[in-house]
């Protein structure tokens, strides 16, 4: 009788702002920035490569950054923590920068900005876009018919729902409108 196989998940560790920024300058790292197309565009680590979480393929990463040490980034740190337990193989140690691109402004550290990023953030675009649609719904509700706020709750529900989620169709589909196209990283 054979022993039973275990499962043993990797082990992810969090990397300080610091720590990475030293892994950086000995040039065995990258950074692998697993925010969307239009997040990235917007403001990036200086040379992090750029693989989204919703197309998150770990083998392809493997194959282009061999043996290099690879941290995931996201904007808070929860995405990056996700992307690196689905890059790790079993025992191997993964890493990700522990609160994200957020952590790495906040220790004083510079980022890049893309000259082809939107003017107004994707996630304004949505909060202003939300904030009309529910503002029409009231408004409509009240004066016509009590049917138009349905409009508002669905909208709200939407915004509940991408709170709870970390994903937000809104954003996805205002991401392809045509004023924010030169933000996507291709």
């Amino acid at each position: 009788m054979s022993p039973a196989t275990v499962d043993v998940p990797c082990t992810l560790v969090d990397v300080t702002p610091e720590i990475l920024e030293a892994w950086l300058d000995e040039g065995d790292t990258v950074v692998v920035d697993v925010r969307e197309d239009f997040e990235h565009a917007s403001e990036s680590i200086a040379d992090a490569c750029h693989a989204a979480l919703s197309k998150f393929d770990p083998e392809a990463l493997r194959s282009a950054h061999g043996s290099r040490r690879l941290v995931f980034q996201c904007r808070t740190g929860r995405r990056s923590a996700e992307a690196a337990e689905r890059f790790g193989a079993a025992g191997e140690q993964v890493f990700h920068l522990a609160g994200g691109l957020e952590a790495w402004k906040a220790s004083g550290r510079s980022t890049v900005r893309s000259s082809a990023a939107p003017r107004i953030d994707v996630m304004r675009q949505v909060q202003m876009t939300a904030g009309t649609l529910i503002l029409v719904g009231v408004i409509l509700g009240v004066l016509l018919s009590p049917w138009f706020l349905a409009l508002s709750g669905f909208v709200g529900a939407g915004l509940l729902f991408a709170g709870a989620s970390g994903w937000c169709g809104m954003a996805m589909l205002l991401a392809r409108m045509p004023w924010n196209r030169g933000a996507a990283c291709r």
